[in-house]
């Protein structure tokens, strides 16, 4: 049975054994295709803020974002979180809620470890839903900058009001934290490199980059260019660091407007012409 198509849903999806907050904007997936999105190494549901119902309303798509394990209001994740999470989340949680939520066409959008999961997802599993991606601040490899930003955001955690900006945020925040953070700065995780999912690549693609992002620099930008068969378009931001989305909001919509409004005028003429 579909999910209930809803902003204040009264239910959670319910995926491979955890229980999942969701919310959803605009038309459902029987009627225009869907953006998903997908949220950082942090986020939630609630930390998209007004962009979900923003999209909707510029694109005319329907939007459903969702909280992973051990992020907002979902079930709690087991710790330590396993150093191919993200690979993890990609393989074996987007594929079935999508599945639950019934969606027919959808462009993924994800903002850093979202990024990571969508570009995972689209070139290892082959779902013809999956028409295009939308990568925000995406990593594919570890960069020294950044895992030196992820230690320091470890002591503004433990030192700092980190805390207590993210608890609002998540039933269990120390869970939140410590599931991405640990991660990220083990030793094992430092020749983490999951870039040849971009080789396998068959669809559209948006990435979205501030210049002054310290968890990841324009390499990973370039890596995308470099080994991508399918069309790519960038969007480079001047004095912009990790949230493109928070930081400049009006060129960061309307590119993504933009380019689903492309990509749904592609499949239409498809359509037209078979």
């Amino acid at each position: 049975m579909p999910i209930e198509w809803s902003e204040t849903p009264d239910a959670r999806l319910s995926i491979a054994g955890a229980g999942l907050e969701y919310a959803c904007w605009g038309p459902e997936p029987d009627k225009a295709p869907t953006l998903v999105m997908l949220h950082e190494g942090l986020g939630s549901v609630a930390q998209w803020r007004d962009l979900p119902a923003q999209l909707a309303a510029a694109t005319g798509f329907g939007v459903l974002a969702y909280s992973r394990a051990g992020y907002g209001g979902s079930d709690l994740a087991p710790l330590p979180r396993p150093l191919d999470y993200q690979t993890r989340e990609a393989i074996d949680v987007l594929g079935p809620v999508l599945d639950a939520a019934d969606i027919r066409s959808a462009i993924l959008l994800g903002h850093s470890d979202g990024a990571t999961i969508a570009t995972i997802y689209a070139g290892s599993v082959s779902d013809m839903r999956v028409r295009g991606l939308v990568l925000i601040a995406p990593h594919f490899f570890t960069e020294a900058p950044g895992l030196a930003a992820i230690r320091a955001a470890g002591a503004a955690y433990r030192t700092g009001d980190l805390r207590a900006r993210l608890a609002k945020y998540h039933t269990d925040v120390d869970v939140a934290f410590g599931g991405w953070h640990d991660v990220w700065t083990d030793p094992a995780f430092e020749s983490w490199n999951v870039a040849d999912a971009i080789d396998h690549l068959r669809i559209p693609v948006l990435a979205i980059q501030g210049r002054r992002d310290p968890y990841g620099t324009l390499a990973q930008i370039t890596e995308i260019e470099d080994r991508i068969y399918s069309p790519v378009e960038t969007l480079i931001l001047d004095d912009c660091g990790h949230a493109p989305q928070q930081e400049h909001p009006e060129p960061t919509k309307a590119a993504i407007t933009a380019f689903c409004a492309r990509l749904d005028r592609l499949e239409r003429q498809v359509v037209s012409v078979a």
